[in-house]
């Protein structure tokens, strides 16, 4: 099953590729993936409706008991089957729905074959978590398939609210998931049902929540409004997603929760209420349509009403007949939006004013139309109608079975008027199709292949034989039906019960459905002036005006406090570190056990840090500032050199001696000296804001260092950091290998930081709007570096003469720091500091252009190479049979040197060590270069006087 679902998506990526060898008939390649699904799933679905299940689990983070958990049961193999079935005839039905050469298709083809792998992972998972996930796939790639044509702002809007809405159920949804794992103890979907937990609030709430998420997929009330808007997609899209996959997701998850908590409070109520209730209001608007395809997206809403009514019941008959009209529904109604695409295609319009004469130029198509619409009304001898009277069966006995007569009374009366409108809107769809239409000139469909108009056939035509296939289907589908206690009958799939109630209301369903259509003139003038008379809630206005009010709090909030002032700013988070953990810090305050000092350097070091902090504040000049400001830095080293922490006090060093030098680019824009102004209230304001968070770290530090009640988890690395990580610094093993994951992330952090930085510097505009954009210049002949530093007087000949001399011996300790650090203090950043700062004394000695002969490389180059170094060392393990990230330690013997004690992880650190060096260039080019070109620009742009500098 697992090789299934990653199959799909394995050819899903390999799908454009395809799409540009074959054109659009690469669609049948792809659909031999389902297919091929399909079939494989012939054997277990047969052996769980036999009463066996087959189950498989494959461990993804066992640490904490998160598996892929996959299940093939009676009602999730039936499913499956539905939706790989569909699916393949989809995909095939692709080939002729988009035109030759279409440059679009790379994309959809990728995408619908993506989807179709989430949604077959969706109904096979067996538990919550990768429940929700393919959930969540379904969510973003139905959003990319309604979406699919972003130019149309109909496709943008409709796949905006199809993602804004289910993704609020899906999160609904995952609250609930999570509740019942930690209510049950186990996220396995079948020991949750096996064994559901007692009874109780918490279970009600967390069953409410998992509704909410089934309701909005299934677009129920009052959600139901985002369905009809999505006939914006292809065609194709609609007839997968909308009647035989996506949409069926909420019933499915419906379906196998009810035999576990269908008692639960308000479970019947709810699904039974909501469901009837979208049932009649998609058929009234329904018959309101004149674009057939809107017609059948109304019907659509009015179906899945009926189908949330009754697998929400909770009784035996009422689950067989649910599972069976989940079948039928995907069958007929596929086939007949693949029909309106059909009509679409060849004609041009899909108004059913302007559509005359298709009968007679098309047989086929209207005896596929007629079959499919026919089973959705519930006419013999189809699939439609066998499961439809199972339902009406199941309604007749549904009072008696729960013990309240006269809401099952009502709820069988909301089930008949519902299918009354469906008969209805089904014959409108016929007749507004094929129907010959009096002052209407006949259309003159173009020619298609007949392979075209073959899958909605062969899905008709499966409606068909699964009418005549009661006696087979039924077992298969009672499997599933058998966990719900015994009820007033046994349910079956048959064209005749004999003179049953359910067959009487099904003859005056009928014969009132058509009546409806007959009078559809005075019908729908009826409608108009009821709605427009009658200030009826309209669900889409409702959720339009959320929206616009969410818009505007939006605007309001970011205008009040996105004000563009940085003091603003941090005195917004300062406050609330104050107010908020300092609350907190208050009211657990104990007398913390504080000892001074271990030894008197300590103390000595602290002195001379706070004297430093002092002096800080009260520096008139900004530089001066700067400097006493990387003293505190440089005494925290020195703090950690006592505590016996080399590798933190040499990070420590370079970091702060990187921030200086930063500090020192920076200052060159701003004013040599502070403000001279008075002290004002806003300064004594700043002054004791800053007292607060001082004394509020301070206070945090303390509480901090005495709430520790267990034994550091650290405590227990030095023996595994060198058996199993070969190293003996066990802050650089640490970093490269036991939490390995936390480094990755934060390399990603710093290449997104730099970039972002590097972005607003280089993008500086000035006030005539011209773009200032550093060029990178490089010396030709770089034995004439001196000659021409003599003609710049702004440049110190000394300075740069013995950092030429310098650097190549900084950068070959940078690279031993780097290799050294798992034995040794160092690591890959730490090296890739040594490395950032050499080239910074290339940037003071010489400006821009010694940046650039130094490291004639881009630094987004460098930075994104180094992440794909980091990334290719965690991956290549998996490939010799190992862990992601899992390091291997080799001793290769080299003669007269020795052995060399090589762990693999030194790769992941020369990642680090190019990321650190990418991140030292990008601040070096962006706040070096940048301001330096800026600062030439507004002295007039004086020429260089390097003449022999070409620009690279």
């Amino acid at each position: 099953m697992v090789f299934l679902v990653a199959l799909h998506f394995l050819v899903a990526a390999a799908s454009p590729a395809l799409v540009r060898m074959l054109d659009r008939r690469a669609f049948l390649v792809l659909a031999l993936v389902p297919a091929a699904s399909f079939v494989w799933l012939l054997g277990p679905v047969s052996r769980a409706t036999d009463g066996d299940p087959t189950y498989e689990r494959v461990a993804w983070i066992p640490q904490i008991g998160l598996d892929l958990d996959f299940a093939v049961n009676s009602l999730s193999g039936i499913v499956a089957l539905l939706v790989t079935g569909v699916g393949s005839l989809v995909l095939v039905y692709c080939a002729w729905y988009f035109r030759p050469k279409d440059t679009e298709i790379w994309r959809f083809s990728g995408v619908l074959t993506a989807f179709a792998g989430a949604m077959l992972g969706l109904v096979l998972a067996d538990n919550v978590y990768v429940l929700y996930v393919f959930w969540e796939l379904t969510t973003v790639l139905s959003f990319l398939l309604i979406g699919h044509n972003p130019e149309r702002r109909a496709n943008r809007r409709a796949a905006l609210n199809a993602l804004i809405v289910t993704t609020f159920g899906g999160l609904a949804m995952l609250v609930g998931l999570v509740g019942l794992h930690q209510l049950s103890g186990t996220a396995r979907l079948s020991e949750i049902l096996a064994d559901p937990p007692e009874p109780g609030a918490a279970v009600t709430a967390s069953i409410a929540l998992v509704l909410v998420g089934a309701l909005s997929k299934s677009a129920l009330l009052p959600f139901h409004f985002w369905l009809p808007g999505a006939m914006a997609a292809p065609t194709p899209v609609s007839a997968y997603l909308h009647a035989a996959a996506m949409v069926k997701a909420g019933i499915y998850l419906v379906a196998l929760l009810a035999p576990a908590f269908a008692e639960t409070p308000g479970w019947r109520p709810v699904l039974i209420g909501l469901g009837v209730a979208t049932m009649i209001l998609g058929g009234l608007r329904a018959l309101r349509q004149y674009d057939v395809k809107l017609l059948l997206a109304y019907g659509t809403v009015s179906q899945l009403g009926f189908l949330m009514a009754v697998v929400g019941a909770g009784t035996r008959s009422a689950a067989f007949a649910g599972l069976a009209l989940v079948c039928a529904h995907g069958l007929f109604k596929s086939a007949l939006f693949l029909v309106v695409g059909v009509i679409d295609r060849s004609v041009g319009t899909r108004d059913l004013r302007e559509l005359s004469g298709l009968r007679q130029a098309r047989p086929l198509l209207f005896v596929t139309t007629v079959v499919a619409a026919a089973s959705m009304a519930g006419l013999p001898v189809l699939f439609g109608f066998t499961a439809k009277e199972a339902a009406l069966a199941a309604f007749v006995d549904l009072g008696h079975d729960l013990g309240h007569p006269a809401w099952g009374l009502i709820a069988l009366a909301g089930i008949v008027i519902g299918s009354v409108l469906t008969v209805a809107y089904s014959a409108r769809f016929v007749w507004g199709t094929f129907a010959d239409k009096p002052g209407v000139e006949p259309c003159r469909p173009r020619d298609f292949s007949p392979w075209f108009a073959a899958v909605p056939a062969v899905l008709a035509a499966l409606s068909l034989v699964a009418g005549l296939a009661g006696p087979f289907l039924t077992p298969r589908l009672a499997t599933y039906s058998d966990q719900f206690p015994p009820g007033s009958h046994e349910a079956v799939l048959t064209l005749w019960h004999g003179f049953t109630p359910a067959l009487w209301l099904s003859i005056l369903a009928v014969a009132a459905g058509i009546a409806l259509f007959v009078w559809r003139r005075p019908v729908a003038a009826a409608q108009h002036a009821i709605v427009d008379r009658l200030p009826f809630p309209d669900a889409e206005r409702a959720y339009q005006a959320v929206m616009r009010g969410v818009d505007r709090l939006a605007v309001e909030v970011t205008g009040r406090t996105q004000r563009g002032s940085l003091p603003v700013y941090l005195g917004i988070i300062l406050v609330t570190l104050v107010v908020v953990p300092g609350t907190a810090l208050v009211r657990a305050w104990e007398r913390p056990e504080v000892r001074v000092s271990d030894n008197p350097l300590q103390i000595v070091v602290g002195v001379v840090m706070i004297a430093a902090a002092v002096l800080t504040v009260r520096s008139r000049r900004r530089l001066r500032a700067v400097l006493l400001l990387g003293v505190t830095g440089y005494g925290t080293s020195i703090l950690f050199v006592a505590h016996g922490a080399p590798d933190l006090a040499l990070t420590q060093v370079l970091v702060e001696t990187f921030l200086l030098v930063t500090f020192v680019l920076v200052l060159r824009r701003l004013p040599p000296f502070f403000s001279d102004r008075p002290f004002n209230i806003a300064r004594w304001w700043r002054v004791g804001l800053g007292t607060a968070v001082g004394l509020s770290v301070a206070g945090f530090a303390f509480v901090a260092t005495n709430a520790r009640t267990a034994t550091p988890i650290s405590a227990g690395w030095a023996e595994p950091a060198y058996e199993y990580g070969g190293g003996k610094n066990i802050v650089n093993v640490a970093l490269v290998d036991i939490r390995a994951w936390d480094t990755i992330g934060e390399l990603s952090v710093l290449v997104v930081a730099a970039t972002g930085i590097a972005s607003l510097i280089f993008l500086l505009t000035d006030r005539a709007g011209r773009q200032v954009r550093p060029r990178r210049v490089v010396t030709p002949d770089s034995n004439a570096w001196l000659a021409a530093n003599l003609h710049d007087q702004r440049r110190s000949i000394v300075f740069e003469i013995v950092t030429r001399l310098v650097f190549h011996t900084v950068i070959v300790f940078s690279v031993y720091l780097m290799i050294s650090g798992h034995n040794s203090p160092g690591g890959g950043f730490a090296g890739g500091l040594i490395a950032g700062l050499a080239l910074m004394i290339r940037y003071l000695a010489g400006g821009r252009e010694e940046l650039d002969n130094a490291a004639p490389v881009d630094a987004g180059f460098v930075l994104g190479l180094g992440l794909a170094v980091a990334a290719l060392s965690g991956l290549l393990p998996t490939l010799l049979g190992g862990g992601v990230l899992q390091s291997a330690i080799i001793d290769v013997p080299i003669p007269v040197l020795g052995e060399l004690h090589l762990v693999t992880s030194v790769f992941f650190d020369i990642g680090v060590y190019l990321v650190v060096v990418g991140l030292a260039l990008d601040v070096l080019r962006s706040l070096g270069s940048g301001i330096d070109a800026h600062m030439e620009d507004e002295d007039g742009g004086a020429p260089d006087p390097r003449k022999d500098q070409v620009p690279v």
